[in-house]
């Protein structure tokens, strides 16, 4: 008797957590729905009340109008945002894999306080660092260009600490072995440590293709020539011309998301296979 009231109690539990967790769930994507609804609608229709969710007249052609704007096409600025993101990408797995081995596989004097002080930096507000980097920029001679969002955008701190935890569970038993066969810690990170440190870089890709498909506010600082604009800034320029048109933002917005979702969903599995395997060891 008293175990039937017990898995009852055990049902009824699960059962409310996951109607909360649904309710919860609900409650977040709702923006996200109420922005797909507005990007089908007529400007008039978009702030209605109460809401109408599936427009009786679907316009479709909203989303031709934001792709092909006269003044602000957003094909251009989907097309920047897919450059300086796949560009940064590949730098950033580069240049974090490399400092990452070094800080997990290689012994060297001191390594754990540069490790520390590199950390550190991570206190430093990103708003800080603007009037520098406007100056090296400028001094650079890449001041306007993608370069002012791709060169420091390859230095992830994030991504160093995030490899170098993952690395750092992989067993030190494979290393000596190659070690002992002759290889070096080039081979050994090339042919070793990065296949078998797969879900760590699927979760660094994650974490920067969102950090800088989203970034609104080094573009807003670095790029001034409206044919370079990204994804953030041109949404906000095509809201500033087309301020009375909600409709074509939300159409621009709609298809500023489905890239983060997409990637989001084909790579779920390793992202959060990725992120606790990086915790095991510190």
């Amino acid at each position: 008797m008293k175990t039937t009231r017990q898995q009852t109690k055990t049902r009824l539990s699960k059962l409310l957590v996951t109607a909360l967790v649904t309710a919860l769930g609900l409650l977040m994507v709702l923006p996200f729905l109420w922005m797909l609804s507005a990007s089908l609608k007529q400007p008039s229709e978009v702030f209605q009340f109460p809401i109408r969710w599936i427009p009786a007249h679907p316009h479709f052609e909203n989303y031709r109008d934001v792709w092909q704007n006269k003044f602000y096409p957003f094909s251009r600025f989907f097309y920047n945002s897919v450059k300086v993101t796949v560009i940064t990408i590949a730098g950033t797995l580069l240049v974090s894999a490399a400092a990452a081995y070094a800080f997990a596989k290689i012994e060297f004097r001191f390594k754990n306080a540069v490790f520390l002080v590199y950390l550190m930096t991570l206190m430093i507000p990103h708003q800080v660092t603007l009037v520098p980097r406007f100056i090296l920029f400028n001094w650079l001679g890449v001041y306007d260009t993608h370069w002012t969002l791709i060169l420091p955008g390859m230095f992830n701190i994030i991504g160093i600490f995030l490899l170098r935890q993952f690395f750092m569970g992989i067993p030190k038993d494979f290393s000596e072995s190659a070690f002992i066969d002759g290889a070096g810690h080039a081979s050994i990170f090339w042919r070793i440590v990065i296949p078998l440190a797969k879900p760590g870089f699927v979760s660094l890709i994650i974490l920067s293709f969102v950090a800088n498909w989203n970034n609104y506010l080094d573009p807003l600082i670095f790029i001034t020539s409206k044919q370079l604009f990204t994804i953030p800034v041109g949404l906000q320029a095509l809201l500033d011309q087309e301020g009375i048109r909600t409709n074509l933002v939300m159409a621009g917005a709609t298809c500023a998301v489905l890239p983060i979702m997409v990637v989001f969903l084909v790579f779920q599995k390793h992202f959060i296979q990725g992120i606790a395997s990086s915790g095991v060891k510190g």
